[in-house]
């Protein structure tokens, strides 16, 4: 390198004297481009903003007050969902465009972008919004099976392989004490501040006549069944929908009055969504759980990923070898019980630590390196509370968050924390259980 710093007239080819007029920055370039490029990039991604599950009916049993009004039936995506959806599209192409794995403009890339959505219309309106940000008029499909079925990619206990109940049990039993109730002190600080919340009192032990009490719910841990492969009921349990419920008014973008019932502002969503994050974690991340739902769609997430190294066809590959970005657009569950096969976390600010917030994704790049393996880059990404609630565009100097994530079996030091192809390869073949993949 201090060869290249010396005076240009004490060299005498004509090549190295153009090298040597080269700013430092583009000389950078030149060696970057030389030694890695972006080939391919995978996009699990959760479905953008929706209307709560429950119906209003039934949260009403909990609260002194209606709960909102939403403009869709429960569990659609809602309008203020769909445009975020079309703005992240925008973002990934202008991300992708910059490091040249699509055009910046036009249709001529659009047959390069696979997009498949569970059947969920949530689902399939964000796969929508995604291609329409991503290629505005240009056709782009949406590939999911028929209405009204469900998709064992995305929903694959009870589907494929016989899941073990006792098993699944005993695994939850074990990461409580066997004691559901010991949930509630443990998580008693943002359990009774979201007590006081829903019933409109100052006290977290008060209660209003004709109301379901949150805090008296009998916690309970049984064995599950079909999809559910274990029951963890209580506080803690319903706790989580009513804060996911209050993120999701906040999110949507709701005015203030009615976030909460104005008794919810950004800070508090982020405390209360604690009772989400215990729950999911629990019931999404406990490992024979999440083999049994995620074995499948990891499996394919790594076929996908092989066939994109080799520009060749290989059986389990969710597109064709000519796709260039593959979106899987499914639910926080499936993001969590992937994260956890792979022993993945992330933080980002505004969010509880591994949340897999709405239109979040968990994306997996593959680049090609000069005389090395291919290597993948993983992280999370996902708007900012703030972004979403104000619909603000996304650009790369005002990009969405990012958590760039480190696998412990397979990651190497530096900034993208990078893993080579064969050794996450080895990685998921070892975290999955070919019984559940189909």
């Amino acid at each position: 390198m201090r060869q290249l710093v010396k005076p240009c007239y004490c060299l005498q080819a004509v090549a190295v004297l153009a090298l040597c007029l080269l700013t430092p920055a583009l000389r950078a370039q030149a060696g970057q481009d030389g030694a890695e490029r972006l080939k391919f990039a995978l996009v699990l991604t959760r479905h953008g903003v929706r209307s709560p599950t429950w119906t209003n009916a039934r949260l009403d049993e909990y609260s002194r007050d209606p709960w909102p009004k939403w403009d869709v039936e429960p569990g659609l995506l809602t309008p203020h969902g769909k445009t975020l959806m079309t703005q992240f599209g925008a973002y990934y192409r202008l991300r992708f465009s910059a490091d040249r794995l699509l055009a910046a403009n036009g249709c001529a890339d659009a047959r390069s972008i696979y997009i498949y959505a569970d059947t969920d219309e949530r689902t399939i309106e964000t796969g929508r919004g995604l291609a329409d940000g991503m290629f505005p008029g240009c056709g782009v499909e949406v590939h999911s099976q028929g209405a009204g079925t469900e998709d064992a990619l995305f929903h694959t206990a009870g589907k494929i392989g016989t899941p073990d109940a006792a098993l699944a049990y005993a695994a939850v039993a074990g990461r409580i004490g066997a004691d559901p109730a010991a949930l509630l002190p443990a998580y008693e600080q943002p359990l009774n501040q979201l007590q006081r919340i829903v019933s409109g009192c100052p006290e977290p032990d008060c209660s209003t006549p004709g109301k379901k009490q949150l805090l008296a719910i009998a916690p309970s841990l049984k064995h599950g069944t079909g999809e559910h492969l274990a029951e963890l009921k209580g506080p803690l349990s319903t706790g989580a929908t009513f804060t996911e419920n209050l993120q999701l008014e906040y999110l949507e973008g709701m005015p203030a009055a009615q976030v909460g019932w104005g008794r919810v502002d950004e800070a508090t969503m982020r405390s209360l969504m604690a009772v989400h994050a215990a729950s999911s974690d629990i019931m999404q991340r406990t490992p024979y759980i999440a083999q049994v739902q995620a074995s499948n769609i990891l499996m394919h997430i790594l076929k996908t990923l092989e066939q994109a190294g080799q520009q060749k066809a290989v059986d389990g590959a969710v597109a064709d070898p000519g796709s260039k970005v593959v979106f899987l657009v499914g639910h926080d569950t499936n993001i969590s019980n992937v994260a956890a096969l792979l022993e993945a976390h992330w933080l980002v600010n505004g969010y509880q630590r591994d949340d897999a917030a709405p239109g979040g994704a968990l994306i997996f790049e593959l680049w090609q390196r000069s005389g090395h393996e291919d290597e993948v880059h993983v992280y999370y990404t996902v708007q900012t509370p703030a972004q979403m609630r104000n619909s603000t565009a996304l650009t790369l100097d005002q990009p969405p968050a990012k958590s760039v994530v480190f696998l412990p079996k397979c990651s190497r030091a530096g900034d993208q924390a990078p893993c080579d192809l064969s050794s996450l390869q080895r990685l998921i073949e070892n975290a999955t259980n070919p019984a559940f993949v189909k």
